[in-house]
């Protein structure tokens, strides 16, 4: 770690953080180029072992129907048993973040239960029925239930919600999202077909084309899991003459035979 920090001194683009998740050790800095000259001075300068790996894309997974499931979780174990009864309907949305909203009419299900079911349901998108990735875009409602006097809890309703929500996920015809960014490309006009062959071959989207002199500036978005490598590849197409930087713009839908080998190695 003394040497993450003495690098940090010198360079404020490298970034180093702690995940309080995880409890791993996080870097970031300018691009791919910046990340591999400060592995190497790392090994170099303090002699550090370093085992490079290829970077994993940070997919997700999406809904694409409504779907409305009714469940129960009853457990009879001697003495007080657990029930908890739960409706809800899941539903795609676009706001790339989770909603959930209590349509609970009367007393159906006790107020003091309501956040056990939030929680369940949270519980249930961390992962998705796909490949176990993060459920995004979706709105859950609860809209009926019921209870037990003395069988109901806090666990019940926990455990019931998230069961219900595995269930219901299952069945609102899931998808695989993937991390697109926005890219602009600068390159000597001479090497345009070679970049823009390439782009393409990346599942690339080009989205307009500027010359500045003997410049053309190219404008695209491309899936993240594409890019990897890529600082290499375009020095070698055009010499070490062209630059490019990377945004995110967002997640899209990965197509059906790109998604097919995703799920199959996860």
């Amino acid at each position: 770690f003394n040497a993450l920090s003495k690098i940090v001194d010198e360079d404020p683009t490298f970034l180093v953080r702690k995940d309080e998740i995880s409890g791993e050790t996080i870097v970031s800095g300018m691009g791919e180029l910046h990340l591999e000259v400060n592995i190497e001075r790392i090994k170099r300068d303090f002699g550090v072992p370093i085992r490079v790996s290829t970077p994993k894309v940070n997919y997700k997974e999406g809904i694409t129907s409504e779907v409305t499931e009714n469940g129960k979780y009853v457990k009879q174990t001697g003495g007080h048993g657990q029930y908890a009864h739960v409706v809800i309907k899941i539903s795609p949305n676009s706001d790339e973040k989770f909603v959930f909203i209590n349509s609970i009419k009367g007393g159906n299900i006790p107020s003091q239960f309501i956040p056990a079911i939030e929680a369940g349901v949270k519980m249930g998108i961390e992962s998705g029925p796909l490949a176990g990735y993060p459920v995004r875009n979706l709105t859950v409602e609860l809209l009926d239930g019921s209870f037990h006097e003395v069988d109901s809890s806090e666990l019940a309703f926990r455990i019931g919600s998230f069961e219900t929500m595995k269930k219901a996920l299952k069945k609102a015809s899931p998808i695989l999202l993937e991390p697109v960014m926005d890219i602009e490309i600068r390159t000597p006009t001479q090497y345009l077909g070679d970049v823009l062959g390439d782009m393409s071959s990346r599942r690339g989207n080009t989205g307009g084309l500027t010359t500045e002199g003997n410049l053309t500036i190219i404008r695209a978005f491309v899936p993240l899991a594409e890019m990897f490598g890529y600082a290499t590849v375009i020095r070698s197409l055009t010499q070490g003459r062209a630059g490019y930087v990377m945004t995110p713009k967002g997640y899209e839908r990965v197509p059906t035979q790109v998604a097919e080998a995703v799920i199959g190695k996860g």
